[in-house]
């Protein structure tokens, strides 16, 4: 039997996966109202609230303010002839098109808000190893590296991305991106690696990267999370998931090896 994913093109695939997400929620009593999401949306607010995992995040961070565990380390070496001048510059251009990494979260009122500066202003850091003996290098950049990682955000002053260059050679270098969860996660590290490139390459040909134009930035959609709140899309859920779980959920136990503290350290 052929398979269908070989006989339809990627758009034509996605179309029937969802005809056939919609007649299963139709199905189960849970079909979706939501509306598109639209930056229009915008104009209602005047504070921009946050995504329910974004809150989450924020919540932890004023539970333990300064705690380096949401953040992202992601290392990339370099090889070849670079830039550090247009690399800057690059990096800059992907904060300006993407939103979340120009935010700040900021109380007010008891409730957390972002706020999203008007322009990028991404220093990078350069280290010069490239002397050093190579033993010595290894572990100077693995202690940097360390140090990157654990080093805290200020989720309120922001910026909420890092960028620290190691020079290990006059072709060799090791780029220590650091974001915090609260703006990114890891799969969007990739996206940000190779739109990063895109930049540079087109800014080394005096040019500009084909990118398409983003439709929706991330407030966008956590605007659109909270707007689902206020309709009965809600309710259908919960009504699905009583029924799946049952009118009683017995505690689940799990053994302990020891007492767990009211607060973690």
């Amino acid at each position: 039997m052929a398979d269908i994913g070989n006989l339809l093109t990627p758009e034509q695939l996605a179309l029937e996966n969802g005809k056939l997400l919609e007649q299963f929620l139709e199905q189960e009593g849970m079909r979706s109202h939501s509306r598109a999401i639209t930056p229009e949306k915008r104009k209602n607010h005047s504070r921009l609230p946050l995504s329910f995992a974004q809150q989450r995040l924020w919540f932890l961070d004023q539970l333990e303010p300064g705690s380096p565990f949401y953040n992202l380390p992601h290392p990339v070496r370099l090889k070849g002839k670079l830039d550090p001048a247009i690399l800057e510059i690059s990096l800059n251009q992907v904060a300006q098109r993407h939103e979340s990494l120009r935010t700040t979260f900021h109380e007010e009122n008891g409730k957390p808000t972002q706020r999203i500066a008007e322009r990028s202003d991404l220093k990078i850091t350069v280290t010069d190893l490239s002397r050093w003996p190579q033993p010595e290098q290894d572990q100077e950049a693995y202690k940097l590296a360390s140090e990157e990682a654990r080093s805290p955000f200020d989720l309120q002053r922001g910026p909420l991305l890092r960028a620290h260059l190691l020079r290990l050679g006059t072709e060799d270098h090791l780029l220590l991106l650091t974001m915090h969860h609260i703006v990114s996660d890891g799969w969007s590290l990739d996206i940000f690696v190779r739109e990063t490139t895109a930049f540079y390459q087109a800014t080394l040909a005096g040019g500009i990267p084909a990118l398409e134009p983003l439709p929706v930035q991330y407030a966008d959609y956590a605007i659109w999370q909270r707007e689902q709140l206020q309709t009965d899309s809600l309710e259908q859920e919960l009504h699905y998931w009583r029924r799946q779980l049952g009118a009683t959920i017995e505690p689940l136990q799990l053994p302990s090896d020891y007492p767990r503290p009211k607060i973690q350290k």
